[in-house]
């Protein structure tokens, strides 16, 4: 139409998914879609035998739903030299998030996420941190914790971190073209190295003190870089480390859980009720039914049922920013509905 600029270009989101993860998967891209506003291009690493079944789940969803994104499915590579010792460096494929500038050397920026991760917010929100980033920084991770006192890192790493806490590489926004481009200083060589030659000498250095594979890698290098990261709330990559002492993340306190990370796999055991009832609720859901008749309030009851759990108790937080997404959600389904 006359007057109308171009489209914007897309929001890029990168997941790796192996072994038994694949409705995981599928989970956390069905809550990716169908809160984002604008359109989404998923870059999909799987393994080969992962791939046609993939494929033909988003390629079912309805085309109200499938106008919202496009896709792309990859296998899992590594760089040549070293495919071995990276293969093994981490639970499977994970630390295939440390090669994505090299491998999608066209994309600008992405939006890194594990397959436990569920948006309760639309992504277009995190994505909008890109252009918060001053022109040192190349990523945005949020703290692994915010209490040092019952942190991982700061109770029990034997290598350097970020901050007085770490940070979780679950959810994790990338300028590519920064890491591509950048060279870091650093004391194994007399030479700036850049991103992809500094990440085996790091490995060589440090594996014996590895404990969670690339998210240590990456503390590492954002410890030793500080000014090249941005860190935000924890609101924005919610675990259940955040609750399962008492509340622990003000952020979230203060306006909700925006991005819950199900880490240490609460979604499919009974450890964390809380955690699993919102995921069933979005796995659940049918496109295209009311979604406060048929996710909400169904999933509210469920809640109330996991107050004799720490996570329970905080139940509030992990309804707040997702009731809000699903009464915009349910807006277009009315709209869509009176047609």
């Amino acid at each position: 139409a006359p007057g109308q600029g171009r489209p914007s270009p897309p929001m890029h989101l990168a997941v790796v998914t192996c072994g038994d993860r694949l409705e995981e998967t599928l989970t956390m891209v069905k809550s990716a879609v169908l809160f984002s506003i604008e359109h989404l291009h998923l870059h999909i690493f799987a393994e080969d035998q992962l791939q046609a079944s993939f494929m033909e789940a988003l390629e079912s969803w309805p085309d109200r739903i499938r106008s919202k994104f496009s896709y792309t499915v990859y296998s899992i590579s590594f760089p040549k030299d070293n495919a071995a010792e990276w293969k093994k460096l981490f639970k499977p494929c994970a630390s295939q998030r440390l090669f994505l500038p090299l491998i999608l050397k066209d994309v600008d920026s992405i939006v890194y996420v594990d397959s436990d991760i569920l948006f309760l917010q639309p992504m277009d929100d995190l994505w909008a941190f890109l252009s918060k980033f001053t022109p040192s920084q190349l990523a945005a991770m949020a703290p692994e914790h915010e209490e040092p006192r019952i942190a991982w890192y700061s109770r029990f790493a034997r290598h350097p971190f970020y901050g007085r806490t770490g940070v979780n590489s679950g959810v994790m926004l990338m300028n590519m073209t920064r890491m591509r481009t950048v060279v870091f200083q650093n004391d194994m060589t007399s030479v700036p190295l850049r991103w992809e030659e500094l990440l085996m000498p790091l490995l060589q250095k440090y594996k014996l003190n590895i404990t969670w594979g690339d998210q240590d890698l990456l503390n590492i290098i954002f410890s030793l870089f500080l000014e090249s990261l941005l860190e935000f709330p924890c609101k924005w990559n919610y675990r259940p480390d955040h609750c399962i002492y008492g509340s622990n993340c003000v952020s979230a306190e203060e306006s909700g859980v925006y991005i819950l990370h199900g880490n240490r796999g609460v979604y499919h055991d009974h450890k964390q009720p809380a955690f699993r009832a919102i995921y069933e609720a979005i796995r659940k859901y049918p496109f295209g039914a009311d979604p406060i008749k048929t996710l909400l309030e169904p999933l509210e009851e469920e809640l109330l049922k996991t107050t004799h759990t720490y996570c329970g108790k905080n139940h509030p937080l992990f309804t707040k920013r997702l009731a809000g997404s699903l009464e915009g959600l349910s807006r277009g389904f009315h709209v869509e509905g009176d047609a």
